[in-house]
């Protein structure tokens, strides 16, 4: 990625495709509240998973290159990535990205394993106007979510009572829930960019490092503060959409957030939750971005959940 293309608006959905690429798990060592999560191979096992999950945003660096080919820096600045992940998949595990454009602005996305197997849907736009995304249409078909025992202390537009400050570390771990690095995500990443380093980006159009969009979930999440959910459970994220409105966003800089929920929801094996997080920033109070993530929590994973509610 060194330089700017603008897509030409042809009335045929063209698709393109990217490398079969092994993604790397890099949330081995990931620490709740001094508890291993899901990425971990016991508490996978636990719950009757063939292996640990790689984190879901892993996925999103293979459509970087897809829509910079569509829409040059624009995408790191308005881009919108919009995904429900379908299939875990694990280390080893070979993942191929595509997408076909549905016009000038936006195109539909999906990325599948070696086997054919579906690993994530949804869509790339690029802002600011642009058709409803697959999460906000999936948001508004959940209606009354029955009864919860691990959500049930949440409503919807429960809000953290005040906004905080985190950023992006470039060399130094980002806390318990995300112990790696940007430099050390560069490493693995399986699409890299020397935008995403303190001397390629030099050369950059923005000329500082900026977070890639799989990290910006990160950003959001890094500070371990928690919403009343009971505990201790196992859960994953189900949906992500990370969308840029004045972006991007810069590592080793601060960001206000703010978080609300939602939506709630349940299925046969999760209590799940809607969270929308607004970036700004912390100097000028500019919205930056904005994260939608739809988390589920595994019922089996809550050692007080009424045995005979399990599915």
């Amino acid at each position: 990625m060194t330089a700017s293309m603008t897509m030409i608006a042809f009335e045929t959905p063209i698709t393109l495709s990217g490398p079969f690429r092994r993604p790397i798990q890099m949330l081995h060592h990931q620490s709740l509240d001094g508890r291993s999560s899901i990425h971990d191979d016991g508490a996978a096992a636990s719950l009757g998973l063939v292996g640990a999950p790689i984190e879901g945003p892993t996925h999103f660096s293979q459509f970087d290159p897809i829509a910079f080919a569509l829409w040059g820096d624009a995408w790191f600045e308005r881009g919108c990535i919009s995904s429900h992940f379908r299939t875990m998949v694990v280390e080893g595990e070979q993942v191929q990205a595509l997408a076909t454009t549905a016009g000038p602005t936006h195109a539909l996305i999906e990325a599948h394993k070696s086997d054919g197997t579906p690993v994530l849907a949804g869509s790339i736009s690029l802002g600011p106007d642009g058709p409803e995304t697959p999460l906000e249409a999936r948001r508004a078909t959940h209606g009354d979510p029955g009864e919860l025992f691990i959500l049930d202390q949440l409503e919807v537009e429960t809000e953290w009572p005040e906004s905080y400050v985190e950023r992006v570390r470039s060399a130094e771990l980002n806390g318990p829930l995300y112990p790696f690095s940007i430099d050390d995500k560069v490493r693995y990443i399986t699409e890299a960019s020397p935008w995403y380093s303190a001397d390629g980006a030099k050369s950059s159009p923005w000329g500082r490092p900026i977070v890639p969009f799989e990290m910006v979930s990160v950003l959001t999440n890094k500070s371990g503060r928690r919403l009343p959910v009971r505990g201790p459970t196992l859960g994953l994220f189900l949906d992500l959409e990370v969308r840029m409105v004045a972006g991007p966003v810069f590592a080793e800089y601060d960001y206000e957030l703010r978080t609300r929920v939602t939506g709630l929801s349940q299925s046969r094996r999760t209590e799940s939750y809607w969270t929308e997080t607004m970036v700004s920033d912390a100097v000028t109070g500019d919205l930056v971005a904005v994260v939608v993530l739809h988390q589920g929590v595994f019922k089996d994973s809550y050692p007080a959940y009424p045995r005979d509610r399990l599915g």
